[in-house]
């Protein structure tokens, strides 16, 4: 269907008619993605520990399947607590999370890849499985995620011999073997070189928009927020002091004066509070 919708709007002209057909095309893969990203919705969700301060607190959010939401805010204000607790990882102290749309797998990414040093590329993914499948299935699986992220050539490799962008590509396909509904990203892209966190970011944009799974990246990196995602949380103190869509479709150019002013505007509630 966004093939079809691609080719219909072939001949337009890279003005306005330019946006209207990015903005179709946005359109079905939103619908075509419903179907399988996970809804998330948070009622009064509150987490303290050992009975201190609110580390989240009183929540009230909904975030539709498929939807690319970045959460930003200083280190500290409660951003990868929320994350947990949206994957089920901590029990909230009130509240609570409904998650909506099914039985889809939530699965979260990390800076650090955390591959098995003693296990192949490939057998690092299929630990992404679980224990679903027999050992030829698991491989296959495993074998197409490697090649979504552009690895399948190094699964029989061993993770100590790759790059630190290839690392990171590998725990990548290790969260999507399983084709979760739900994908956390927890400041995955922050340990890498410029050059290389670029073609990471159009990576999972590419692979988010293939699959149509639910997205949540946690980053401290403002521009890389407003490049991918579709709406930014800024959180502080455990509460959403900002909550904005990114109005720029896609596919987003870098320089964007739209994205620019999104991200000057972000920065300058995080640095002194105006909006």
């Amino acid at each position: 269907m966004i093939a079809s919708t691609l080719r219909r709007f072939e001949g337009f002209a890279p003005a306005s008619p330019a946006r209207l057909r990015r903005e179709v095309i946005d359109r079905e893969i939103a619908r075509d993605r419903a179907a399988t990203g996970l809804g998330i919705t948070l009622r009064g969700l509150s987490k303290s520990f050992d009975g201190g301060k609110p580390v989240i607190d009183g929540l009230d959010l909904h975030i539709p399947a498929g939807q690319f939401v970045a959460v930003v805010g200083r280190s500290g204000c409660g951003k990868s607590t929320l994350l947990r607790l949206i994957l089920g990882l901590e029990a909230p102290t009130a509240g609570r999370v409904a998650i909506e749309g099914g039985e889809a797998p939530r699965r979260i990414m990390f800076q650090e890849p955390r591959l098995l040093p003693w296990a192949r590329v490939r057998d690092n993914v299929a630990v992404g499985l679980g224990r679903d499948g027999k050992a030829a299935e698991r491989r296959e699986r495993a074998g197409a995620a490697l090649t979504e992220v552009g690895l399948a050539e190094k699964a029989g490799q061993w993770p100590a011999t790759l790059s630190g962008g290839q690392r990171q590509r590998v725990a990548l396909a290790r969260a999507l073997v399983s084709r979760p509904g739900l994908l956390a990203l927890d400041e995955p892209l922050g340990a890498l070189d410029a050059l290389t966190r670029i073609d990471m970011q159009a990576m999972i944009e590419r692979i988010w928009r293939a699959q149509g799974f639910t997205a949540l990246l946690v980053t401290h990196d403002v521009a890389e927020a407003v490049a991918l995602a579709d709406r930014i949380l800024v959180v502080e103190a455990g509460r959403i002091a900002l909550d904005v869509a990114v109005p720029v479709p896609r596919p987003r150019r870098r320089g964007d004066p739209e994205l620019a002013a999104l991200e000057g505007r972000i920065l300058d509630h995080l640095l002194d509070g105006r909006g």
